[in-house]
């Protein structure tokens, strides 16, 4: 009841207008400043038989520090977010009001000391000012309904800049330090103990804390992931201030607080990026990646840029995109002073011509190829698109890169193309199959792909589903109990791809080591309790949220695989190896492209994936045709169409010839 009455009362507090709040203050002040002048006057024992000199004593010193105060700002900040410059305007006030007291009273022959007066006045001011600040803030904050305690897991810098950033939060309240290193244990910070990592238990139930906030930004992979499995089994959300890369590049400040970065909860250690194989394609190059706003084309241009080519081409179909990544880049060029021209550009990759003339006005020497539908439910959907922009996209990209002589051409690859199951695996299998046969007659440029499996965070990961169902209150939804996926994060993979461009002979098919699989619900179990929830199930029934299983969608694989047969080597990088798999010849592929734009063009669903059925050898759809517009008679109804067509035009034969997809 009391706890309601405080809250009440803190509420109209902070309701109420500016000026009467002003006015408050005002009044408090000044009974404040005359308290203190008593206690002054009493302390050095001023003679009270001089009613007068001591009232004007008063007034004037009352005025000083009114204005003093009004012009520093006291009247005009929020005292919820007062933060750690009150104590030196509190100090400014104090010393400039006993400058005036001491003056007065040397004046009034009240004094023969007036040093001495000033310094006890001077630090009984400020002692009111600044404490009445922060127990009027102590109020406002620590009555809210929504305020919560925390504590801060590191007792370094960082932590430190966390707790300053908290001054007058009406959310959060640091209680206490927790840190690994023996030396700081029971030593003070910011003025909260520190404590062993061992205590948390303790701390949490004392303090009531609803959460650790991690400020370790310096330390590694290995020992962060260490500190947040320690945590998991306790009843907190754990949350973290940015790391040390983004903190130095000035991406992020330090009191950016944010959630757990699921990266940290795999176990793989990051490899430091090889120099020489990241500059071999793109240092004083023009590079153009297509895709260049999507998720991994996007982080391919952040990665490509700091490495200083002489062009950046971005090639993006959506505008919205491109204008973001244009912008972004742009930001980075201005802050680290890279010289680099940027150029955004708005085409398809199925439009051959336009791809053409792009790389020959900029003579593009390298191009990253990451355009591409990736959805497999979408794909399924959406058939004859899905493979037009995965297959035809690639070829027409592919073409066009040989004919204008670019060195380098890196198509970005899944592992849902090893062992299909469906319409996008298959699509980007019969893509490499494309390069790979394109490689035969080509000389001058090195065709080569790069296959990995999921990356973190990206456009369609599960990461961002589930926290936002965990946000939601859930229940967060896994498509099967046992399904299971690669996860890399996605700078890490950008940077792979970009070395494994450097190594490029021609024709390989490289693959990323994606380390161990990760069981989706395992995942979602471990997000749900890190954002401080209990995981609901059998084992129990009152916790915070469920974990729903919805079923495999059309054409998904519980196990995704990274290889076709066991052909590897490894490389010069030790996350990288080399594949050597069966491709179809020039001879051999050419018919079958053919005759995917011809079904393509005749909107013939059962015909494309026909096509891809013969193409890609190891293709086995686990459904039937999904695709959102499919009728069984569409071939027919289609085929007719197409010979009405041939027989009204006679150049219908030479525009064949030139749509041709020969490679």
């Amino acid at each position: 009841a009391l706890g309601a009455a405080q809250r009440g009362l803190r509420d109209r507090l902070i309701q109420l207008p500016r000026t009467t709040k002003q006015l408050l203050m005002l009044f408090a002040d000044a009974v404040g400043f005359l308290g203190c002048v008593v206690l002054v006057a009493w302390v050095h024992l001023l003679d009270a038989s001089q009613p007068r000199e001591l009232l004007f004593l008063a007034a004037g010193t009352l005025v000083a520090a009114h204005l003093l105060a009004r012009f520093l700002g006291f009247y005009h900040s929020i005292v919820r977010y007062l933060g750690m410059g009150l104590l030196m305007a509190g100090a400014q006030v104090g010393a400039g009001s006993a400058v005036v007291l001491a003056g007065l009273a040397w004046l009034t022959g009240m004094t023969t000391m007036p040093f001495r007066l000033a310094v006890v006045y001077g630090a009984f001011c400020s002692f009111y000012l600044v404490g009445s600040r922060y127990i009027a803030q102590y109020f406002l904050v620590r009555n809210s309904a929504n305020f919560q305690n925390v504590i801060i897991y590191g007792a370094g810098a960082a932590g430190a800049r966390v707790v300053q950033a908290m001054q007058g939060n009406p959310v959060f309240a640091p209680v206490a330090f927790v840190d690994d290193d023996r030396a700081m244990f029971d030593k003070r910070v910011c003025g909260l103990l520190v404590r062993a990592r061992e205590d948390l238990p303790w701390l949490i139930k004392k303090f009531d804390v609803s959460h650790v906030l991690l400020a370790m930004p310096s330390i590694s992979r290995r020992e962060r992931r260490e500190v947040i499995e320690s945590l998991e089994p306790l009843p907190v959300h754990v949350q973290t201030v940015p790391n040390i890369d983004d903190l130095i590049s000035g991406k992020a400040q330090v009191e950016d607080i944010r959630e757990v970065d699921v990266e940290d909860l795999l176990s793989r250690a990051p490899v430091a990026p090889d120099e020489s194989l990241m500059q071999a394609t793109l240092l004083d190059k023009s590079v153009l990646v297509t895709g260049a706003g999507g998720s991994i084309g996007s982080e391919l241009c952040r990665q490509i840029l700091r490495i200083r080519p002489q062009t950046l081409v971005l090639f993006e179909l959506s505008e919205v995109a491109l204008y973001t990544i244009d912008k972004e880049l742009r930001s980075i060029a201005a802050q680290l002073g890279i010289e680099c021209r940027i150029v955004p550009l708005l085409g398809s990759v199925q439009d051959e011509a336009r791809v053409r003339e792009v790389m020959q006005h900029f003579g593009v020497h390298t191009v990253y190829h990451a355009a591409a539908y990736k959805h497999v439910p979408l794909v399924e959907q959406n058939l004859i698109e899905g493979v037009c922009n995965n297959v035809l996209g690639t070829l027409r990209t592919a073409r066009a890169a040989r004919d204008t002589g670019v060195e380098t051409f890196v198509l970005v690859s899944t592992d849902k193309a090893v062992s299909p199951t469906s319409i996008m695996g298959a699509s980007k299998r019969f893509a490499e199959l494309v390069l790979q046969a394109l490689q035969e007659r080509s000389d001058s440029t090195h065709f080569v792909m790069v296959r990995f499996g999921n990356v973190l965070e990206s456009s369609g990961s599960v990461v961002p589903l589930f926290r936002e169902q965990i946000r939601r209150g859930g229940p967060v939804t896994v498509t099967h109990p046992e399904i299971i996926r690669y996860f890399m994060t996605i700078p890490e993979a950008a940077q792979l791809v970009i070395q494994a461009g450097g190594m490029a002979q021609g024709g390989e098919v490289f693959v990323l080591d994606m380390g161990e699989p990760v069981k989706i619900r395992d995942l979602a179990a471990r997000m749900i309790k890190l954002m401080g929830f209990a995981v609901k199930d059998a084992d129990d029934p009152d916790g915070d949220i469920e974990i729903s299983f919805t079923g495999l969608r059309p054409a998904e694989k519980l196990y995704e695989e990274l290889l076709i047969g066991e052909n590897v080597a490894g490389t010069e990088h030790p996350r990288i190896m080399r594949a050597r798999e069966d491709y179809l010849t020039r001879d051999e592929i050419n018919p079958l492209l053919d005759e995917l734009q011809l079904a393509a063009r005749t909107v013939d669903r059962k015909g494309v994936r026909d096509v891809l059925l013969r193409a890609v050898r190891e293709y086995e759809p686990s459904n039937g045709i999904d695709d959102l517009l499919w009728d069984e008679n569409e071939p027919a109804v289609a085929a007719a169409e197409t010979s009405k067509v041939v027989t009204i035009d006679p150049a219908a034969a030479s525009r064949k010839k030139t749509g041709s997809s020969e490679t």
